[in-house]
């Protein structure tokens, strides 16, 4: 069975819509590397693990450096509940808490 990769809610989906495109499309290709590869092969420096059940995919850009935030789910499913463009060198704690917050309604 394959890994599958979604949003969580349209909220989700505008704070994806709302990067710049070159991170958008950089999106959608760790998410086809997740689908086509599986989860277990696809490592550093695309997703990184950062807490309990939290991983980030990290997306770079020419405009600076954004993340979007997820969590793995029943039936090999990734699904991203935070996305959001990054500031400081440091994922920030408000934005980890947000997500795992979220994440809360994934099964």
């Amino acid at each position: 069975m394959s890994w599958t990769v979604e949003t969580l809610n349209e909220t989700v989906d505008a704070e994806a819509e709302a990067l710049p495109e070159d991170m958008r499309a950089r999106l959608a290709r760790i998410a086809r590397l997740i689908e086509e590869k599986g989860l277990e092969r696809v490592g550093e420096p695309h997703v990184k693990h950062i807490e309990g059940r939290l991983w980030e995919m990290r997306l770079a850009g020419r405009g600076g450096i954004s993340r979007a935030l997820y969590v793995t789910a029943v039936g090999r499913r990734v699904v991203i509940v935070r996305v959001f463009v990054k500031k400081t060198q440091k994922t920030p704690r408000r934005e980890m808490e947000l997500a795992l917050a979220r994440a809360k309604s994934v099964q």
